[in-house]
């Protein structure tokens, strides 16, 4: 059963993946992670700059990237020595549209995005 196809170009989003990205925004600092990462953009930060911002020790911080990771909501990318996280965008528009695809029963402005920017 695939309920609430969502295709954002690049990211299909069924059930099965708004749960899995849904639990692993539940817990604090991971969301305090995801949303820094929204925030610095597609290039992303280095663990480093994540670990001093949040005041995270490395080895919880390695736990949370991993969990976002999993979920697709973050991607990694390695540059000489420093590892880099970014957050996967087309994934997070698509989860923000799996939850409001049906929203209203599709009346028109009821369901106006709170942030009228699209990444």
């Amino acid at each position: 059963m695939n309920h609430g196809v969502i295709d954002d170009m690049q990211t299909t989003l069924n059930d099965t993946d708004a749960v899995k990205a849904l639990a692993a925004l539940a817990q604090g600092s991971r969301l305090a992670v995801f949303r820094l990462l929204v925030v610095a953009g597609p290039e992303g930060l280095r663990v480093g700059n994540i670990a001093e911002t949040l005041g995270l020790a490395n080895a919880t911080l390695s736990f949370h990237l991993k969990e976002l990771a999993n979920a697709g909501l973050i991607s990694s990318r390695q540059e000489g020595r420093y590892i880099y996280y970014a957050p996967a965008i087309d994934k997070m528009n698509a989860l923000i549209a799996f939850l409001t695809e049906n929203c209203c029963q599709g009346v028109p402005g009821l369901c106006e995005p709170a942030s009228p920017r699209k990444c």
